[in-house]
Order: C-alpha cells, then sequence, then structure tokens
C-alpha cells in the first residue's frame, strides 16, 4: 500500500510538472512529441520484418492506450471525469477511426514497400493536409509566412516522393499509402483540437487502446497468428513511447497552439526518424533526399519563427480544463484551493481587449481582418 501510494503522489506531481511545462513551453512540449514519435518510425519498420503490418499497428496503439490508462487510475487512484462534454465524444470517434484505425494500418502497409528514411520524411505531409483542414475547412488564422513555410514543406515532400531506381507498382502503393496515413492523422488532428480542452490522459488513452483492439482484432479474424512475448512487449513498449506519451503532449500543444502550427512543430518528428534509420538502421539516402531535407528544414523554420500579435477580443467563455493563473485566468474560486497550479476547474473568462503574442489555441479563436 505505501508503495502505491508513493507512485500515486509521484505520478501525480509528475503530471503537474508536464502540464506546466506544456502550458509555458507549448512549442517545446511539441518538439518533445516529435521526438518520441519520430522515433517510433524506424524501431517499428523493423519490428514489420517480423509482424504482420495490420497487427503491428493494433499492438503499438494498444501499448500506447493501455499505459495511459493504467497511469491515469493509478495517479487519480481511480477513474476520474474525462473532461469532454456532450458534443466531444463525436469528435473523439472520428479521432480513433482516422488516427487510430485507418493512418497506422496504412502506416504499416507502406512500410512494407519503402525504406524507412523516406517513409520518416514523406510523414510531413500530415502537418500540410493538417494545415488546409484547419484553414479551410475549420477557417483557423493563418499567414503568408506559414503558407510559405507550408510550401517549402510540399515541395520537400515531392521531391522525396519521387521513386529511385526501378518504378514499381509497390513502392507508387508505398508512397499511396504513407500519403493515406498523413491525411487521416490530418483529420484526426483537427478533431482533436475541438476536444483538447478535455483531460489529455483519458483522450489518448481511450484512443489507443479502443483503436488498437480493433485492429488486433481484425488482425484475427483475418488468421494473423500473435508473435511471441518478446516481439509483443517491444512492440507494445514501443507504442506507449512513441505514441501514447506523443500524443499527451500533442494534445496538451495543441490546446496552446492550434492545429496548424501544432502540426508544423509535429513534422520535425521526420527528421529524427530518417536520422536514426540513417545511423541505426544504415539505410542508403540520396542527393534529392538531402534536398528535400534542406527545403523541409527551411519551410519549418519558418514556422517556428513566427511572431502573431495585435490587439484583439475575448468573448465571455466558460469552459473547463487544466490551466495556470496567467492573464487570461484571473478568477476567483468557489471552492478550498491549496495554490498549487496547474489545476483544473469549471470558470469563467470575462470579456477582454487587450494585445500581446498569441496562437490560434481554445482561447483565441478570433477573427481577422
Amino acid at each position: 500500500m505505501y508503495r502505491y501510494l508513493k507512485l500515486n503522489r509521484y505520478l501525480k506531481n509528475s503530471t503537474n510538472l508536464l502540464f506546466r511545462f506544456a502550458a509555458t513551453s507549448p512549442t517545446l512540449a511539441v518538439l518533445v512529441a516529435a521526438l518520441f514519435f519520430g522515433a517510433s518510425t524506424p524501431f517499428a519498420k523493423y519490428l514489420v520484418g517480423q509482424i504482420s503490418p495490420i497487427l503491428l499497428a493494433g499492438l503499438l496503439y494498444i501499448g500506447s492506450g493501455s499505459g495511459l490508462i493504467i497511469i491515469r487510475v493509478i495517479k487519480d487512484r481511480g477513474f476520474s471525469p474525462s473532461g469532454l462534454v456532450k458534443g466531444d465524444w463525436f469528435w473523439l470517434l472520428g479521432m480513433m477511426i482516422c488516427g487510430g484505425v485507418l493512418g497506422p494500418i496504412l502506416l504499416m502497409e507502406g512500410l512494407q514497400q519503402i525504406n524507412a528514411a523516406s517513409a520518416s520524411l514523406l510523414l510531413n505531409l500530415e502537418a500540410v493536409f493538417t494545415a488546409l483542414i484547419a484553414w479551410f475547412i475549420f477557417k483557423e488564422h493563418t499567414t503568408k509566412r506559414i503558407v510559405l513555410g507550408m510550401f517549402l514543406i510540399v515541395a520537400g515532400g515531392i521531391l522525396l516522393s519521387v521513386p529511385h531506381g526501378t518504378v514499381t507498382p509497390e513502392n507508387i502503393f508505398g508512397f499511396i499509402c504513407i500519403a493515406g496515413a498523413c491525411l487521416f492523422w490530418a483529420i484526426d488532428n483537427n478533431l482533436t483540437q475541438k476536444i483538447s480542452a478535455g483531460e489529455p490522459f483519458f483522450i489518448a488513452g481511450i484512443k489507443g487502446l479502443v483503436s488498437g483492439i480493433v485492429i488486433v482484432a481484425i488482425s484475427l479474424s483475418w488468421g494473423i497468428k500473435l508473435p511471441n512475448y518478446v516481439i509483443m512487449s517491444y512492440a507494445l513498449l514501443t507504442g506507449f513511447i512513441g505514441y501514447g506519451a506523443s500524443l499527451v503532449l500533442f494534445v496538451l500543444a495543441i490546446r496552446e497552439l492550434g492545429t496548424g502550427r501544432t502540426g508544423a512543430y509535429f513534422s520535425t518528428a521526420p527528421f529524427i526518424g530518417a536520422l536514426i534509420a540513417i545511423v541505426f538502421f544504415h539505410e542508403a539516402t540520396s542527393i534529392s533526399f538531402w534536398i528535400a531535407m534542406v527545403l523541409i528544414v527551411i519551410g519549418v523554420w519558418l514556422h517556428l519563427s513566427e511572431h502573431h500579435q495585435h490587439i484583439h477580443r475575448h468573448e465571455t467563455l466558460a469552459h473547463t480544463h487544466s490551466h495556470l493563473h496567467d492573464e487570461h485566468h484571473q478568477h476567483s474560486h468557489d471552492f478550498p484551493w491549496d495554490g498549487k497550479e496547474p489545476h483544473i476547474h469549471a470558470h469563467v473568462h470575462p470579456l477582454m481587449k487587450h494585445s500581446h503574442p498569441h496562437y490560434p489555441d481554445i482561447h483565441h479563436r478570433h477573427k481577422h481582418k
């Protein structure tokens, strides 16, 4: 019992530090998320040779979801509220279908046809699709600088996607699969922004667990056999770190930065994956590979160096999410508060007009002239 309580306190304190870190340094938070996810791609490529790609996708998500749910239950000493309201469950279902089932299945199929370094860089298309959906469907604000950055990322992705050597139906199919995975993950990212005020461990955990179970069930129904426990353990651990921890940080970052910009910062993940594939798996590269990398690096830099500030108006808003008492959260409490931050409770934002650097986060969804 003592060890359980000690672990409970450790996880609770660690979670508070994580929430504070993401609230004060959201760009760094999403870069760490990119590190975890980018590193998982070449390791998943290694596992593809020893296990069915579709079954692997399911195990990666089960590792993600089960690990996060266990942490959440121990941290909260049971099942705590999800922070989602009635309309959010529809968006969560869409996340699980697009990002938790269709995306990983296409990625695993694509990894069978092309090398991990090319696949890692081609995953930058996710940022492009994410931004396009955010701008044109969900009407998120953008600038010429952001558009130019996206153009360079697209150019790099197109250059990278030109097959080298003999063009075969297999490698073309591989590129199509990776691009399809990026599209479904882009839809997933935009739906995540809709519910990002909810509890991130619940959002990431339930998405991973349900999606993983569905994919594994489909695999078993097709007659695919489970691998030995060593390979399974390796896949579950890779999923927990590369998908689970990454998604928690992504949810926290998208709450503060908005969808398009978070997706752009997250697009640094393929560089990490490509570097690992080249250094540890000794995969060959070409001149076009390095040219594509330069284009993508410049595009990402344009996003990272953006500065957006103007006078804007906040309408009255009531919601619930983890927060610090910054300039947007100067409210009183109708319950005993120990002064610890961040904390979670229902609160009201009054009408406000001011100017400061900001992004289209959950508090800055205003229109621009």
